[in-house]
C-alpha cells in the first residue's frame, strides 16, 4: 500500500498521541536513544552508512496531522458513504479516457499479465486519481513519525522506514524530497516502500522504476503486484447475491478485517446461496455491505481477494470493482458511438 487500513483510535489515546508528537517535535528526533538504536540496526543489517542515516532523521519533524489523518480511515465509513467518493461520473470518465489515451500499452499488459486493463485504470483511479493527487506529505517525516511515536502500527512502519532508506539508495531517490500520502505510499499506484523494492518494475526499459512520471513503470508495476499476490487471468471478482435468511449464515460471512475465505463456493450452495456456475472448491467470501436500507451481501472469489491485498478493505475493493467495471461499459460506448 500502497496504502493500509489505518487503527481507528478513541480520543484520548489519540490526544495523547498527539501531545507526544508536539513535544518530541520540539526535540527532534537527533537525539533520541530509540532513533540512534535504529539508525546502528538498520545500517550495520544492510550496509548502510550509520552517519548519513542519523544525520537524514536528524531532519525529521514528527507531523502530528498525520497521526490524525490515521484516526480517520476513510475505510471505516460505511459502503453508502464510501461508494459515492470513488464511483463518480468524473473519475469514471476520466478512467475512461486514460485507458483510451493508454489503450495499447494496457492492451499489451492484459496479454502479458493476464490482469484486465480496467482493474488497472481503477486501481490509479482509485490511488490517486489517475495520478493528479499523489500525496503532499514528506514521505521520510511521514514513515519516522509513525514508527517512533504512533505505537498501534510503530513495528510495521519501521519495517518500512528502513525499506525507504534501502529504496532510496537503490533508486537513487532523495530522502528527504520524496512526497506521498499520509501513510507513506508513494507514486501513482501509491505503493509502500517495500511493495515498490518488491513488485515495482521497470515497464518503458529505461534502467528505473519510476511510479511517479512513467505510465508504462506504473501500469506495469500494478500488472505485477496482482500477479504475485494470485491474480487468476480470466477468473470472476465478485457476485452480488441474495440471502432470505442472513442471520443463519452469519457464521460464513466475513465481517471487520477478517478477509480470508471462510467458506467455498459448494458450502454457500450447500446453504441455499443461488450462486452461477463454478467450482465448489473455489474459496469463497460472503461479504456484507451497509447500504441506507440494510444490508446487501456479495460473494468475493480469489480475484476479489487479491485486490483486498492492495488495501486490506472489502470496500477498497468493491470500489476498484465496481469502477473497473463502469469504466469498461464507457469505453465501449464510447467505441460503439465512434468517440
Amino acid at each position: 500500500m500502497h496504502r493500509l487500513l489505518p487503527i481507528v483510535l478513541i480520543p484520548a489515546v489519540m490526544t495523547s498521541l498527539l501531545a507526544s508528537c508536539a513535544v518530541l517535535a520540539s526535540q527532534g528526533f537527533a537525539g533520541r536513544d530509540d532513533v540512534r538504536a535504529f539508525a546502528r540496526e538498520i545500517s550495520e543489517r544492510n550496509g548502510l552508512d550509520e552517519a548519513e542515516v542519523r544525520a537524514a532523521l536528524a531532519l525529521v519533524r514528527p507531523q502530528p496531522s498525520i497521526i490524525e489523518a490515521m484516526s480517520r480511515p476513510t475505510e471505516a465509513k460505511p459502503w453508502y458513504q464510501y461508494r459515492p467518493i470513488f464511483l463518480t461520473e468524473k473519475r469514471i470518465a476520466d478512467g475512461a479516457k486514460f485507458w483510451r489515451e493508454h489503450a495499447d500499452r494496457l492492451a499489451q499488459l492484459e496479454r502479458q499479465y493476464g490482469v484486465p486493463a480496467e482493474i488497472l485504470v481503477a486501481i490509479v483511479g482509485v490511488e490517486t486519481d489517475y495520478g493528479r493527487n499523489v500525496g503532499r506529505y514528506t514521505v521520510l517525516d511521514v514513515l519516522a513519525t509513525l514508527a517512533f511515536d504512533y505505537p498501534p502500527r510503530a513495528s510495521f512502519f519501521r519495517k518500512e522506514l528502513e525499506q525507504f532508506f534501502l529504496l532510496a539508495r537503490d533508486e537513487k531517490m532523495p530522502l528527504t524530497e520524496v512526497k506521498g500520502s499520509y501513510a507513506g505510499a508513494m507514486g501513482m499506484p501509491q505503493f509502500m516502500p517495500s511493495s515498490y523494492r518488491n513488485f515495482a518494475v521497470d515497464g518503458d526499459g529505461d534502467g528505473r522504476r519510476d511510479l511517479w512520471s512513467s505510465i508504462d513503470d506504473v501500469l506495469a508495476s500494478v500488472a505485477n503486484y496482482f500477479v504475485r499476490h494470485g491474480w487468476q487471468p480470466g477468473g470472476e471478482v465478485a457476485w452480488p447475491v441474495e440471502l432470505a435468511e442472513p442471520a443463519r449464515l452469519e457464521s460464513l460471512v466475513n465481517r471487520g478485517r477478517d478477509l480470508a475465505a471462510k467458506t467455498s463456493l459448494g458450502e454457500l450452495r450447500k446453504a441455499g446461496v443461488s450462486l452461477p456456475p463454478g467450482d465448489d472448491a473455489t474459496p469463497a467470501m460472503l461479504i456484507p455491505f451497509r447500504e441506507e436500507a440494510g444490508e446487501t451481501f456479495w460473494v468475493g472469489l480469489p480475484n476479489f481477494y487479491v485486490i483486498t491485498r492492495y488495501n486490506h478493505s472489502a470496500h477498497y475493493a468493491m470500489a476498484v470493482w465496481q469502477l473497473a467495471q463502469a469504466i469498461r461499459e464507457r469505453v465501449k460506448i464510447m467505441e460503439t458511438q465512434g468517440i
